[in-house]
């Protein structure tokens, strides 16, 4: 079953359909955003230079830092009267990367999410558990929304609080489960401390996992812990949120729907356009958006793509799950952090060096932040309670800039270890 015969079209009529969104697109772009405009001037593109699809190599890459450079409307293409949401990521400067969306753009999120749904074969009869946070972060509200849509029930848990969530997971029945695969298997660990069984003493039958890397060997341990259909999700704020692309029932890759967000694999060090079935890094254009339109964003996350129909009876492409990074990106509990990020922040504090490592590592099924950081050796301070205090604060700061929970520890100087070549700031421990 698919939510829209969109999802089945053959592949001309994809084809079709995507050439016309994208030169919609590039025209509103060019009249409506500047700073794309100026981007396109400057090689001497314009809209009508694009007559196929195979034309989109021509146009300029979108990074994330472009969106920092303009914050915090600056990539809008419609004036504030028509943005009916706002959501954010941590940014850089402790201003976040901002995303809007008109109400076209909410109907479109819907219906990508309703997709995502019908995937995991979740209806009106399901009760979903959504586990995700909702805030800024466009997971929680995007995956209510989407459950609103295929007309399920919806019971927005949020994050934390693992003991209350296990017990609405048992007395509303919940059918479905939405949340990061390692909270699902912490989730699983606390309510077996509890004295449940997982596969027994709960109604699960379908869970959709993302926001964070997931082996195959997590997704087995999620699906088969919980005794249910393990589905994998993908998507990024920057293009929507939650909703690019869902695994279905066969777990052959993950459906991209294509017909919104147009897919290219590009060689990470020279940006030329690979073939299907090459790895590479995924390049997306949104197609359909109107508050925010992306055109060739490098997302950073390496796969793969395949183009052969799946036997669900799709038709759009198919990704693989994300093998790795193009670039120092860590993700930690579904947050993604960059080094230059975490160092921004040190630099705000007095006493501090910016000779630093951060350490990723497991504690149970969550992932758990350690950031060690050499004092100044000039600092005149013996006070364990002052060393504490800065400590405390440098906690603080890093959860309200960055919205993670990380401990830091203050270290002698010149107790970390130095490289003779590239500084090593990140040390992830996690097995996954």
């Amino acid at each position: 079953m698919v939510w829209n015969d969109v999802e089945a079209y053959p592949r001309e009529k994809i084809q079709a359909l995507q050439l016309s969104r994208l030169q919609e697109t590039l025209r509103r772009v060019y009249e409506l955003v500047p700073f794309y405009r100026a981007k396109f001037d400057e090689i001497g593109i314009t809209p009508d230079s694009i007559q196929t699809l195979q034309d989109i190599s021509r146009l300029p890459f979108t990074k994330k830092q472009d969106l920092r450079n303009n914050y915090p409307f600056g990539l809008f293409s419609v004036s504030m009267d028509e943005v009916v949401r706002i959501h954010s990521s941590s940014g850089t400067t402790g201003k976040p990367t901002v995303v809007g969306y008109t109400k076209h753009d909410m109907e479109v999120w819907g219906e990508v999410m309703a997709r995502t749904f019908t995937l995991a074969g979740v209806t009106a009869k399901d009760v979903v558990h959504n586990a995700y946070g909702y805030g800024l972060f466009t997971g929680g509200l995007g995956f209510h929304d989407g459950a609103q849509r295929v007309g399920a029930t919806i019971i927005p848990a949020s994050g934390g609080f693992t003991n209350r969530q296990i017990m609405l997971l048992r007395d509303f029945k919940a059918t479905a489960l939405t949340c990061t695969p390692s909270f699902a298997m912490h989730l699983a660990e606390v309510a077996k401390s509890e004295g449940f069984d997982p596969r027994k003493d709960f109604h699960l039958k379908a869970g959709i996992f993302g926001a964070e890397p997931s082996s195959e060997g997590l997704q087995r341990a999620v699906a088969d812990t919980w005794g249910i259909a393990y589905h994998e999700i993908y998507g990024l704020s920057e293009l929507i949120g939650p909703g690019v692309s869902c695994s279905c029932e066969q777990r052959n890759g993950l459906h991209l729907n294509e017909d919104h967000f147009y897919p290219e694999i590009i060689d990470p060090k020279n940006g030329e356009v690979l073939p299907y079935g090459e790895l590479g890094e995924l390049v997306l254009t949104s197609i359909t958006k109107q508050a925010l339109p992306i055109i060739r964003y490098r997302t950073g996350d390496l796969t793969r793509l395949r183009i052969e129909p799946c036997r669900c009876g799709r038709t759009l492409v198919r990704m693989e799950s994300i093998t790795g990074r193009a670039d120092d990106m860590l993700i930690v509990n579904g947050v993604n952090i960059f080094p230059s990020q975490v160092e921004h922040v040190i630099a705000q504090a007095e006493g501090l060096t910016l000779n630093y490592q951060i350490i990723a590592d497991k504690k149970g099924y969550l992932d758990r932040l350690e950031i060690h950081i050499e004092v100044d050796e000039n600092i005149m301070t013996d006070s364990v309670g002052e060393m504490e205090r800065l400590k405390r604060q440098l906690e603080k700061e890093l959860l309200n800039h960055l919205y993670i929970n990380a401990d830091v520890k203050l270290v002698e100087p010149r107790s970390i270890e130095r490289s003779m070549g590239k500084a090593v700031r990140v040390v992830d421990k996690r097995k996954i």
